[in-house]
C-alpha cells in the first residue's frame, strides 16, 4: 500500500507498444524511453545550448549586421553552402538567420530578454533549482521584450531613420509604434508612460501612493505567507483540492484516513506574520510525480519547508521525496521587511578643499631636511613627498653605506629645524626600500564621514563587517573588515578621537547591515558616552532579559553581560557542531538554504560587535571578574560571529594586560602621552609624536599605517539613530542568555581547585601568618613555616580561592583581604562548618 502511494495512476498501464504482434519483447523498453531523469537532462542541456547559442550569436550580430544582412534576406535565392561561406557571423549561417529574425523580424535588441528566461528553465530542469522566480522572471522579460521594442519604434518613427535604428525596435514595434502614433500622435508617450505605471503596480504590488512615511507606521504583511503549496499530494484523488486553515502561533497533525500517514505541521512567529485575525491559508493539491527532486534534508530526517513551514515526513515517507515544490531560501529581514538604511543625507556636507600644501612649502621642508642630514654627514641620493590629510610623507634613499639608525636618531633634530609638532621616522618604510619622514602640515584637512561612507570602496565592499575609519596618507579610503581582524584594541589619550573613532565604527556598520544581521553590546562606564544610541534599542542592541537599560553602566551588570556573552558562545559552538559548521557563515548559509530545522534548535544567529569604551575603570573596579570572561572571548569568539571592540584612556600594563593584549592582534592608536603607552598598545613607538584630532596609527600584524579618522558630530548620530528608531522594530532588544549572582558563584565553585577539606595542614597557621603580617606573600609562608617554594605556592593559591589574599599582582605582595585576626577566625569556622 505504502509503495503504490506515490505513483501516479497512470503507471499501472500497459503499454501494448512493447511488445511486437506475436507477444516478443522489443530489445528496447519504450517506456524507460521517455520517463526518467534522462529527458529532463538532455531537456536541461539543450535549453541551455540554446541560450548560449542566441547569446553568440546575437553579439556578433551586433558586429557583422550590415554586412549579414543582405546575404539573410537573399537566403532563398542562392546555394546554401556559397551563402555560408560569405556570411561573417561567428555560428555562420544559422547564426546570422537567427539574429536576423530576432533583430528585424521580431523584437530588436530587446530579444536578448529571452536568453535568461531559458537559463532560468534550464537550471531548473537540471538542478530543480531556480536563479529567480520562473513565473515572476517570464512575466518581467515578456513585458520588457515587447515595451522595450514598442518604445524603439517610436523613437525610430520619430527620426525616420527606420535604415539606421530598425535593429532596436524589430519589425513588430516598428509597426505597432507607426498604428499607435497614426491613431494618437504624441499620445504615444502618454500610453508607453501608463504601460510602466501598469507593469510597476503589478510587479511591486502597489495598491496605494500614500508617503512612505506612512506606510512605515503600518504593520506590515509578508506577502509571501499568502502563497500557494503547488502540488503536495495524495495518489488516488489527484484532482480533488484539501483546504486547511493554519492559525498563528498553533501547531497540530494532518491526517489521511486511507493511508494513516501525518504530516506536523508548525508555524514560527518570526518567520510568518498575518494580519489579526486574519488566519493564514494554504491549499494542498494532489500531484506528486514518482520521479522527485531531492528535498532539504537533516542528520536525521528529511523536512519539506514551504514559505517558512517545515513538514516533516514519517518513516515510510522518507524514502520518498516531493517534486514540484519550489523551495524559495530563508530571508532573516523579512521579519522587518520594510526596513530602510540610513542614507547619506542624514550625514554633514562640510566645505572643505584638500591640504593646503603649496610647492613651496614642500621644496622648503625638503631642503632643511637635506640640510640637517648633510650636517650630520648623511647624503641623501632622492626624496619625493606624498601629501594627505593630516602629515606630508617624504620618502628619502640615502647615499650606499649609510646606517639607518643614525638617521632614526635624529628625530628631534630635524623636527627643530622644521618646527614641526613633531615628526615620525619609519626606517624603513616596508616593501619600499625607503625611510618615511612624516611631516604634520600646517593646515590639516577635515575627513568627513560623508566623503567616506560615499565611495564606492564602502557602497560596493562585499565584507562582512564593513569599518571604514578614514582616509589614509595617500588619500585613500581606509575599509577594513572587522569579521576577519577579528577584535580591536583602541587606546587614546583624554581628547584625541577615540570617541568619534567608536562612532564612526558604529556608523559604518549601520550603514551596511539590517538588524537581523547585526546586534550591539555597548558597554559604557563614564554613563554619557553611547547613551544616544538608546532610540535603536529595539532594532540593533543586545542586553540581558531582565535588564532595563540596553547601554550597560554598571559594573555588576558588565560582569552579569559578559559572562552571558561567553554562555552565549559556548552554545553558538554547540549548534556549529550540530551542523557540522567550521565558523557563522557557513551555518547560516546552510541555515538560509533550508538545510538545517529549527526545531532541531537552529535558528539564524546574528553577529554580536561588544563595544567598550573604557577599560581602565572596569580593571580598577572588577578586575579578574572582567579579564577573565574578556579573555575568552577574545580567544574563542572569533568563529561564531563575536568580535570585540575594547577601548581605553590609559593603555598600561595593569590595563591591557598580557593575557588580552595576546588576544587582540588589531590595534588602533590615537596620540598617547609617552613612547610607553606606545609600546604598550602598538608594540613600538610612535603614537606619542601623533598630532591628535583623529590622527591615529592603525596596527594589523607587523604593518603600522597612519591614518587621519573620519570626523562625526553628535548631531549625525543623532540623525542616524533617530532615523532607525522611527522605524517599525521588534518586540524587544535581542535577549542575551541570562546569567545572575546564583550562576557566578556556581561557576566559582566548579570552577575552584580548592576544597577546605582538601586544605594544607598548614594552611590555617599561613592564614594567621598572613594576616598578623599584613603580607601576602609566598616567600614569608616558605621561610617563617619552613617549606618548600612549591608547596608554599600552593597554599598561597588556597588563600586565594578562600578569599583571605589577592589575586597575583606581579612581583608585587598579594593584597590581604582579611584585616583582623578575628574576622580570619570566623571565616575559617564558616569554612570548616561548610
Amino acid at each position: 500500500m505504502a509503495e503504490n502511494r506515490y505513483k501516479s495512476k497512470n503507471t499501472n498501464k500497459k503499454t501494448a507498444e512493447s511488445s511486437g504482434p506475436s507477444g516478443s519483447k522489443l530489445p528496447f523498453d519504450l517506456d524507460k524511453i521517455f520517463t526518467g531523469n534522462k529527458p529532463r537532462l538532455i531537456l536541461g542541456v539543450s535549453l541551455l545550448c540554446i541560450a548560449l547559442f542566441m547569446f553568440v550569436s546575437f553579439s556578433s550580430y551586433l558586429y557583422t549586421g550590415t554586412k549579414d544582412q543582405s546575404i539573410a534576406e537573399s537566403f532563398l535565392e542562392g546555394s546554401v553552402i556559397e551563402t555560408g561561406k560569405e556570411t561573417k557571423n561567428i555560428l555562420g549561417l544559422t547564426g546570422a538567420l537567427t539574429a536576423y529574425f530576432f533583430f528585424y523580424k521580431l523584437f530588436g535588441i530587446s530579444s536578448y530578454l529571452f536568453i535568461p528566461i531559458l537559463i532560468n528553465y534550464s537550471v531548473k530542469i537540471l538542478f530543480n533549482k531556480t536563479l529567480l522566480p520562473l513565473a515572476r522572471l517570464s512575466f518581467t522579460n515578456i513585458f520588457f521584450i515587447l515595451w522595450l521594442s514598442f518604445s524603439f519604434g517610436y523613437i525610430v518613427v520619430l527620426t525616420d531613420a527606420k535604415a539606421d535604428l530598425s535593429i532596436l525596435c524589430g519589425a513588430v514595434g516598428f509597426e505597432l509604434a507607426t498604428l499607435s502614433y497614426a491613431l494618437t500622435g504624441w499620445g504615444t508617450v502618454l500610453l508607453i508612460v501608463f504601460a510602466a505605471f501598469v507593469f510597476a503596480v503589478y510587479f511591486f504590488n502597489i495598491s496605494s501612493l500614500k508617503p512612505q512615511a506612512y506606510e512605515n507606521n503600518e504593520q506590515p504583511h509578508d506577502q509571501e505567507s499568502n502563497q500557494t503549496v503547488d502540488e503536495l499530494s495524495e495518489p488516488e484523488d489527484t484532482e480533488e483540492e484539501t483546504e486547511f486553515v493554519l492559525q498563528k502561533h498553533e501547531s497540530f497533525e494532518l491526517t489521511n484516513s486511507d493511508t494513516e500517514k501525518q504530516w506536523e505541521i508548525g508555524t514560527s512567529s518570526k518567520n510568518i506574520k498575518t494580519k489579526d485575525p486574519e488566519p493564514l491559508s494554504f491549499i494542498i493539491e494532489n500531484t506528486l510525480e514518482e520521479e522527485a527532486s531531492p528535498n532539504v534534508q537533516t542528520q536525521e530526517e528529511k523536512v519539506v519547508v514551504v514559505n517558512d513551514q517545515f513538514v516533516e515526513l514519517n518513516e515510510e515517507d522518507k524514502e520518498k521525496d516531493f517534486a514540484g515544490i519550489e523551495l524559495e531560501n530563508y530571508d532573516p529581514t523579512l521579519d522587518l521587511p520594510h526596513y530602510q538604511y540610513p542614507t547619506l543625507e542624514l550625514l554633514n556636507e562640510y566645505e572643505t578643499s584638500k591640504a593646503q600644501v603649496t610647492r613651496e612649502e614642500l621644496e622648503l621642508n625638503k631642503d632643511k631636511i637635506v640640510e640637517t642630514l648633510r650636517n650630520y654627514s648623511i647624503g641623501i641620493s632622492s626624496i619625493k613627498a606624498t601629501i594627505g590629510p593630516t602629515v606630508t610623507l617624504y620618502e628619502i634613499i640615502p647615499e650606499a653605506g649609510i646606517r639607518i639608525s643614525k638617521i632614526k636618531s635624529l628625530e628631534d633634530d630635524i623636527a627643530l629645524s622644521l618646527s614641526a609638532l613633531g615628526i615620525r621616522i619609519i626606517a624603513p618604510m616596508p616593501g619600499k626600500g625607503t625611510i618615511g619622514i612624516e611631516v604634520p602640515n600646517k593646515n590639516k584637512e577635515l575627513v568627513s564621514v560623508r566623503s567616506v561612507l560615499s565611495t564606492e570602496k564602502f557602497l560596493l565592499t562585499d565584507k562582512e563587517l564593513p569599518i571604514a575609519f578614514g582616509k589614509t596618507i595617500s588619500n585613500e579610503v581606509f575599509v577594513v573588515d572587522l569579521a576577519k581582524m577579528p577584535h580591536i584594541l583602541m587606546a587614546g589619550a583624554t581628547g584625541q578621537g577615540k570617541s568619534v573613532g567608536i562612532n564612526i565604527l558604529l556608523t559604518s556598520l549601520l550603514f551596511k547591515k539590517h538588524p537581523s544581521q547585526l546586534k550591539f553590546v555597548l558597554i559604557d562606564p563614564k554613563k554619557v558616552e553611547m547613551s544616544i544610541y538608546t532610540k535603536i534599542e529595539r532594532h540593533f542592541l543586545a542586553k540581558l532579559p531582565d535588564s532595563e537599560e540596553a547601554i550597560i553602566t554598571d559594573t555588576k551588570k558588565v560582569i552579569h553581560t559578559l559572562n552571558s556573552l561567553c554562555i552565549e558562545m559556548d552554545n553558538r559552538y554547540d549548534l556549529l557542531k550540530d551542523a557540522g559548521c567550521r565558523n557563522l557563515k557557513e551555518y547560516n548559509k546552510k541555515f538560509i538554504e533550508r538545510r538545517l530545522n529549527p526545531k532541531h534548535g537552529h535558528r539564524f544567529m546574528p553577529y554580536i560587535v561588544l563595544v567598550i569604551d573604557e577599560l581602565a575603570d572596569l580593571m580598577i573596579t572588577a578586575g579578574k571578574e572582567v579579564e577573565t570572561p574578556i579573555a575568552r572571548l577574545a580567544q574563542l569568539a572569533r568563529a561564531i560571529g563575536i568580535h570585540l571592540v575594547v577601548a581605553t584612556q590609559r593603555p598600561s600594563v595593569n590595563v591591557i594586560t598580557g593575557i588580552i593584549k595576546a588576544n587582540f592582534p588589531a590595534r588602533l592608536s590615537f596620540k598617547v602621552t609617552s613612547k610607553v603607552d606606545s609600546r604598550t598598545i602598538l608594540d613600538v613607538s610612535g603614537a606619542e609624536q601623533l598630532v591628535g584630532q583623529g590622527d591615529m596609527l592603525f596596527s594589523a600584524g607587523s604593518e603600522i599605517i597612519r591614518l587621519q579618522c573620519a570626523f562625526i558630530d553628535t548631531p549625525e548620530v543623532e540623525k542616524i539613530v533617530d532615523f532607525i528608531g522611527s522605524q517599525r522594530a521588534y518586540e524587544h532588544a535581542y535577549y542575551l542568555p541570562e546569567f545572575s549572582d546564583a550562576d557566578m558563584q556556581e561557576d566559582n565553585n566548579k570552577s575552584g581547585d580548592f576544597k577546605f577539606s582538601e586544605r594544607d595542614k598548614f594552611f590555617d597557621e599561613a592564614a594567621r601568618l598572613v594576616v598578623s603580617t599584613q603580607q601576602g606573600s609566598t616567600s614569608l609562608i616558605q621561610r617563617k613555616l619552613k617549606l618548600g617554594y612549591n608547596r608554599a605556592g600552593r597554599i598561597i593559591d588556597q588563600l586565594e580561592s578562600a578569599g583571605i589574599v589577592g589575586p597575583f599582582e606581579g612581583s608585587k605582595a598579594r593584597e590581604v583581604l582579611i584585616k583582623d585576626e578575628i574576622s580570619l577566625e570566623k571565616l575559617l569556622d564558616d569554612l570548616s562548618k561548610s
